[in-house]
């Protein structure tokens, strides 16, 4: 992955921050929308891009372009770098590739061992019961 080639296709947007403000929230585009179009990038391979494709659909709009915002502070240059650092975030852990399970079978002294034990509970338990008398 080629974070300065990512960095070039990645387009921002200042929009004005939501919720609660003074007079200068009205009037200063402090949060920052990010827009990564995902299907047209250069910066994967096939392989790669499915990947992305599948990891993130739930962050994907339709058309395959990804949205992120940051609007935590009241700096627009802050914000812009707190949602590029949470892209990069999320391209890293979609691009990991899980571990295939190997299959494993349990051996026959452990199955031995796990019967003996049994056996074992269940002697204990009977040697508390009351003698039946008849």
């Amino acid at each position: 992955m080629n974070k300065d080639s990512l960095l070039k296709e990645l387009v921002f947007k200042a929009v004005k921050s939501s919720g609660a403000g003074g007079q200068h929230v009205n009037k200063v585009s402090s949060k920052v929308v990010l827009r990564f179009d995902l299907i047209n990038s250069n910066s994967f391979s096939e392989i790669e891009r499915e990947r992305l494709r599948k990891n993130l659909s739930n962050w994907l709009t339709k058309e395959g372009v990804l949205l992120l915002s940051s609007e935590e502070s009241r700096s627009q240059h802050s914000n812009k770098e707190r949602v590029i650092q949470q892209f990069f975030n999320l391209i890293e852990k979609a691009l990991i590739v899980p571990k295939k399970r190997k299959s494993t079978t349990v051996s026959k002294v452990q199955k031995q061992k796990r019967l003996d034990q049994k056996q074992q509970q269940s002697e204990k338990k009977n040697s508390r019961k009351k003698p039946d008398i008849n």
